[in-house]
């Protein structure tokens, strides 16, 4: 042994070195067969055969370029077979792309599931995603991003779901000992516990991280331990015994049938190729795949069946020649299946799950007063009472009624099981919306403050946003966003942060400017199945209020507003620009069309279009900050369809490129307010 696989096999694990960690690793499987029958024997072990015998044909085609990457799972099926096989066929799992095994006990079509590795219409994500990045309702699989992490607050809101609908119903979720040393799963296994949720979090402990050895990702002894910190129980298993794998699953799924609560399951096991074929197996010490090449799963298994007599070898082999044939089968078919074309139309037609916006007027003879925050209160109740699958999740939303009290007396109402104070995790609540809308409810998740949605920013760009398109699973979340600056809360509380969800497809925004249309746009982004980013600006909850309908009616998402008329300009704001400019516009005496775009995204093209046409010069106001704020887009979009129509270049007015700061004086500085008067009598003159 060289002197670099000396200092790396001292470093594996907990071990001081690598004979120790070898013979720590008991490489030898006892069987405990129990009450089970012959019949339950042999078909785990054909449920384990079929995954093994598609990974050395995988190997085989990706070698002949017939797929592009393969991420093996060979050495760990007795984990995926295990868990799979004694979960019930209508729970859902949530697998990584090293469990094949649950894709295949689960009696996923190997025709698609070869489509799927082919990149071809056949499979789920029609050529968008590859591998075992999909999910499939049919077969209740929720596949996983590359983020890892992220699926296990998925797996809280579908846990969630059961537990409000009384099913019964246990999630499983894997992870990895190297995607546990993520924020999520500490934000998913926190939540869960606190919640108790019917969930088992899977944690394969395979010793690397790609090519880092545990001993470099965490430095607790065993995965099991993790759970006294979070209140649950833990149990460890050897990941390749698959009786010991089945068998403590079953005993878990009856445990939380009995008394709903979260455990982990740590599963020993041995990554015995690369993280994926490409990497190889280097950096592994010598000897080290050989050792673990004793405890097999499936040789080990089979030696044990032929031992019990259950299995001979002419059994052996028949069942060997029924998974060849299904295997050449499918194959055939997704290989006689054409390339999958490039439809432009089909692919922006599947950003957003297809939904007509239903059109519901409001009844304009009953009205209140009502100020903006008292508006999007009582459109958030009456959604809650319209729709009894709504949960409504957030930091101190509960008896607090949430730091604004948009939420105030919620609980009363609709009680603790639908208005759910959560622990400060903003990925895991988030995911568990995502998880919520799979298991068939609607959520809708506050964000204390829009600044704070940094901690939840991929759940939503990666999950949410991308998840119809990937996979044709739709996100009926809405994520309320209170935002803005003008009330002296600094740069932690302040960002106006819509640009950075512009960019990204499959989201819509909306941002009110008045209490009647943020009522009617809650509303309607609440009934909209697709993930909606809602902003509500802090310094209009109590300074605007105007006549409000008191029933239940919706605003369209998508249609700007024409507030003003007039010939001379145009100005395109949302927000708290809509009330500076409406005041610069009386102050000046200027005859402007004021465009309130309303919605963000997708933005209204034909109204913006419609005034600079009209007028020939048009100035973009905007809060956020200059540089890839929205103007820019927007000046963008106005030049490249309104170019010869343009008596003028169009102007953009936004806030200082610095963050939000606290003095009174600053950051009057830092808002464009006073620079917009100034612009637009300039752009008059120009």
């Amino acid at each position: 042994m060289n002197a670099y696989h000396k200092t790396l096999g001292a470093k594996l694990s907990h071990f001081d070195n690598l004979a120790a960690y070898i013979s720590q690793a008991k490489m030898s499987i006892n069987y405990d067969r129990r009450k089970h029958s012959n019949e339950t024997l042999l078909s785990l072990y054909k449920a384990m055969l079929k995954p093994r015998m598609i990974e050395e044909k995988m190997l085989v085609l990706l070698r002949q370029g017939k797929i592009s990457k393969w991420f093996s799972g060979y050495g760990q099926e007795a984990t995926s077979v295990g868990v799979a096989e004694a979960m019930q066929a209508d729970e859902f799992i949530l697998p990584m792309h090293r469990n094949l095994g649950v894709f295949t006990s689960r009696q996923v079509p190997l025709d698609r599931l070869f489509s799927q590795f082919q990149g071809k219409m056949g499979g789920f994500t029609k050529g968008r995603d590859r591998s075992f990045h999909f999910g499939t309702t049919e077969y209740k699989i929720v596949g996983m991003i590359s983020h890892l992490g992220p699926q296990m607050g998925i797996a809280d809101g579908i846990a969630l779901g059961n537990l409000l609908k009384e099913n019964n119903q246990v999630t499983a979720v894997f992870t990895g000992d190297g995607g546990a040393s993520e924020g999520d799963f500490h934000e998913a296994v926190n939540v869960a516990a606190v919640w108790d949720l019917p969930v088992i979090f899977i944690i394969e402990n395979n010793c690397w991280g790609l090519s880092t050895p545990s001993a470099e990702q965490f430095r607790c002894k065993q995965f099991i331990d993790k759970a006294i910190g979070y209140g649950i129980e833990g149990v460890q298993v050897d990941g390749n015994n698959i009786l010991e794998v089945y068998d403590t699953i079953r005993s878990l799924h009856n445990k939380i049938r009995r008394k709903p609560r979260p455990f982990i399951l740590e599963c020993m096991t041995f990554r015995m190729r690369g993280h994926e074929e490409a990497s190889g197996t280097k950096y592994y010490p010598e000897g080290l795949q050989d050792e673990w090449a004793k405890k097999d799963p499936l040789n080990n298994y089979e030696a044990f069946l032929i031992k019990e007599g259950v299995l001979g070898e002419g059994l052996k082999e028949e069942c060997k020649l029924a998974i060849k044939e299904e295997i050449e089968k499918g194959l055939e078919s997704a290989y006689t299946e054409e390339a999958i074309d490039a439809n432009t139309d089909r692919e922006l037609g599947d950003v957003y799950f297809n939904y007509d916006q239903p059109n519901i007027e409001p009844d304009k003879s009953k009205t209140s007063d009502k100020r903006l925050i008292d508006a999007v209160s009582d459109g958030l109740r009456q959604a809650m009472e319209r729709h009894d699958n709504l949960i409504i999740m957030g930091q101190d939303i509960a008896e607090y009624g949430g730091v604004f009290k948009v939420t105030d007396g919620f609980v009363k109402q609709f009680g603790k099981e639908r208005v759910r104070n959560t622990p400060i995790c903003e990925s895991a609540i988030i995911g568990a919306g995502l998880g919520l809308s799979i298991n068939g409810f609607k959520s809708v998740v506050e964000m204390q403050f829009a600044d704070f949605v940094t901690c939840g920013f991929n759940q939503i760009v990666n999950n949410l946003a991308k998840i119809h398109w990937r996979w044709g699973q739709n996100a009926d979340v809405v994520v309320r966003m209170p935002t803005g600056a003008g009330v002296g809360a600094g740069p932690f509380h302040s960002q106006s942060n819509e640009a950075w969800f512009f960019h990204v497809p499959g989201l819509k925004i909306v941002y009110p400017a008045f209490p009647e249309d943020a009522k009617g746009l809650l509303i309607s982004a609440i009934e909209d199945p697709n993930p909606v980013m809602y902003f509500e600006h802090k310094a209009l909850y109590r300074s605007v209020a105007a006549k409000v309908p008191d029933g239940y009616y919706t605003t369209e998402i998508g249609k700007a507003k024409l507030l003003r008329v007039g010939s001379e300009v145009s100005i395109i704001t949302y927000g708290l620009g809509v009330h500076w400019a409406l005041e610069t516009i009386d102050d000046l005496n200027i005859k402007a069309d004021l465009l309130d775009l309303r919605t963000l995204l997708p933005f209204d093209k034909e109204a913006i279009i419609k005034t600079v046409k009209k007028t020939g010069r048009v100035i973009v106001l905007h809060e956020d900050t200059y540089t890839g704020g929205l103007g820019a887009e927007l000046s963008a979009f106005i030049t490249e369809n309104c170019f010869e129509e343009l008596d003028a270049p169009v102007a953009r007015v936004a806030s200082l490129d610095t963050p939000v700061p606290f003095a009174a004086n600053l950051e009057h500085n830092f808002l464009p307010k006073v620079r917009f008067k100034e612009e637009i009598q300039r752009l008059l003159h120009y």
